[in-house]
């Protein structure tokens, strides 16, 4: 048996690779906790120096890491080349900045001395996505790495040429040898792998359905487990908002990656004075999303990552206008090769829709129409998901007061979300369980354990 790439511009074979047996993965395990044993007593510059080499090698080799991930899952070449800098980033500053995060913590206690210490829990398995080949990865393994873990990563089987580019570019960053492995195995290995004594924990990226049925498996073996999930995230757009600057923090937000992130402006909810002007505004600027061959240097909008998710997202637009949706711009299955799809606004959107419950992944706008700033906020509830949010108000302040009300791991003003090495990033709700990046992220594979001197 083997796994297959398969551009998705063009539908031909990228690469075949392997799967191995689960002696292979036995082995590999054994592997990675024999390297995680010397590499949680290593020093902190030694990590250090490694991810600062890692990060050094990104740049360095940005060209040739973005034409893999645009061949694997069709990201427009300037946005894979964004993404290898955003891991540079990450690894500098996690570099930089472990050492304090991971910093004991003194406490103040009748003892001698009492503090609590951050240890590194030991093999980590990563169950990682397509849409973000190489930032999915980095943003868990660099801060895992640096607090002294080793990592297992099963990568999704269509971008397995960008899981075998990191795991090379890691060990040439001088990380230890089998200290980072790819899993050349189908889910079919997280069970065996999870009840393991030598795999200490679990974190996965992907779908509600993948997290639930990893989440029963880790808690079955009492293993730490890290869910990011999916999200139907509201763009909520308020009586008093600048109308300009929230169309066009909402188009960016949604039409990031293809509109394929977790974190995607899947929503708009706009209070019924400002939707005309607001919708008319949204589709100028998802017109201007030019479609095709994503080595161009003028495309905009590249294929989504596979057809059949291509045509799962047209189900989902065909179905809501058959319940009284109003398809005012794409909407269109394009014929030929490639998992196309074109930038596409629907409105009139309500419950019961695909497009108000569902996540809807894909280069689609949805726009709800609401009679009032309180409506607005409870139709952003109105989800079992709770990744990401955005309001937009002319009184940032006033807007700061609704954000506890605001069923999210995170809540961002007068500007679209994104994930940043320097805070926590997560959800509630359906969209997961933890958190990664910031000092939260480092945090989640280690120990903190009390210690008390008398």
């Amino acid at each position: 048996m083997t796994f297959r790439s398969v551009n998705p511009a063009t539908g031909e074979v990228v690469a075949e690779y392997p799967v191995e047996s689960a002696a292979a993965t036995d082995e590999r395990i054994g592997l990675a906790h024999a390297a995680f044993l010397g590499w949680r007593d290593s020093a902190f510059e030694r990590r250090r120096g490694c991810l600062l080499q890692a990060a050094g090698l990104l740049r360095h080799r940005v060209d040739s890491l973005a034409r893999v991930m645009t061949a694997e899952m069709g990201k427009p070449l300037a946005e894979a080349r964004a993404e290898v800098g955003k891991c540079a980033w990450a690894c500098e500053y996690f570099a930089e900045n472990a050492r304090d995060m991971l910093a004991p913590e003194e406490v103040d206690t009748e003892a001698t001395r009492s503090y609590v210490r951050y240890d590194p829990l030991g093999v980590v398995l990563a169950i990682m996505p397509w849409n973000f080949p190489l930032w999915q990865v980095v943003r868990f393994a660099a801060p895992a790495l640096m607090a002294g873990n080793a990592v297992l990563l099963k990568h999704a089987p269509t971008v397995l040429g960008c899981a075998y580019a990191l795991e090379q570019l890691l060990l040439d960053a001088g990380f230890p040898n089998h200290l980072v492995q790819v899993v050349p195995r189908d889910v079919d290995m997280v069970e065996p792998t999870l009840g393991d004594a030598r795999v200490a924990g679990v974190t996965l990226t992907g779908s509600t359905r993948a997290g639930r049925a990893v989440a029963e498996i880790a808690g079955r073996n009492l293993k730490k487990c890290v869910l990011e999930l999916g999200g139907s995230d509201p763009y909520v757009v308020l009586a008093d908002a600048d109308v300009e600057l929230a169309a066009a923090a909402c188009v960016t937000g949604r039409m990031i990656n293809g509109g394929q992130s977790c974190i995607a402006a899947k929503r708009f909810v706009v209070v019924e004075p400002l939707v005309e002007r607001f919708t008319g505004l949204v589709v100028e600027r998802m017109t201007r999303f030019v479609m095709g061959d994503p080595l161009a240097s003028d495309t905009s909008l590249g294929p989504m990552a596979r057809v059949d998710l291509r045509d799962a997202l047209h189900e989902q637009v065909v179905r809501s206008v058959e319940l009284g949706a109003r398809c005012v711009l794409g909407g269109e299955r394009p014929g030929g090769v490639g998992a196309f799809y074109p930038a596409t606004v629907l409105t009139g959107v309500g419950p019961g829709m695909p497009a108000y419950s569902d996540e809807v992944f894909g280069p689609v706008a949805v726009v709800i129409a609401v009679g009032n700033d309180d409506e607005a906020l409870r139709v952003a509830n109105d989800t079992s998901y709770g990744l990401g949010a955005a309001v937009f108000s002319a009184d940032a302040e006033a807007a700061e007061k609704r954000l506890a009300h605001i069923e999210a791991g995170a809540v961002f003003v007068n500007d679209f979300v994104k994930s940043d090495p320097r805070l926590p990033f997560g959800g509630i709700k359906t969209s997961g369980l933890g958190r990664e990046l910031g000092t939260l992220g480092i945090r989640e594979f280690t120990n903190a354990k009390t210690v008390w001197v008398a």
